[in-house]
């Protein structure tokens, strides 16, 4: 089955800035293109790259990829509520907290990488699992109604938002 992109009455809020970014017409390929980017992009980086801050209170390369973890696990804890009819609005998360209590920037990045693939690779078992109806469930998170689909393009568009920072902020020789 394709996932095909979610029409603009399935999100709201700041979910729709990430969903935007998403070329893929096809959420499962979309994921699936999107986790080869990210294992190739940040095995081939630097110990010292990986550890960069563009700017005092920026997170690290390796702490990006630690909220992208902590978020696509978010998203698709409450893509899987929603998905099950659970209508009990989800509360919103403190990313910055998140993230400035990972751990992340400590880890190795192998350990990193396989810990962003694991939960990736569940992320598409579970869309794997729904069924079209499902897929159409809404529910509130972060005070917005989303749907399932919804959640599913803003993982993505999540991830393929942070990469482009990463290409441009960490990695652009100028810094800016």
């Amino acid at each position: 089955m394709n996932i095909l992109p979610p029409s603009p009455n399935e999100n709201f809020g700041n979910f729709s800035n990430y969903i935007n970014k998403v070329t893929a017409q096809d959420l499962l390929t979309g994921l699936q293109e999107n986790l080869q980017v990210v294992e190739q992009k940040m095995l081939a980086l630097s110990e010292e790259q990986l550890n960069h801050k563009y700017q005092v209170g920026k997170w690290s390369i390796k702490e990006v990829i630690g909220h992208l973890i902590d978020t696509e696990r978010v998203f698709a804890y409450r893509a899987m509520r929603f998905a099950r009819k659970d209508k009990t609005p989800l509360p919103g998360y403190d990313e910055v907290l998140y993230g400035d209590t990972s751990n992340a920037g400590q880890r190795d990045i192998q350990k990193l990488v396989a810990e962003f693939t694991a939960v990736r690779q569940g992320t598409i078992l579970l869309f794997e699992s729904f069924t079209e109806e499902m897929l159409e469930e809404r529910g509130i998170a972060s005070n917005f109604e989303v749907s399932v689909r919804a959640l599913g393009f803003a993982i993505l568009g999540h991830c393929i938002h942070h990469l482009q920072i990463i290409d441009a902020r960490y990695l652009n020789s100028s810094g800016e």
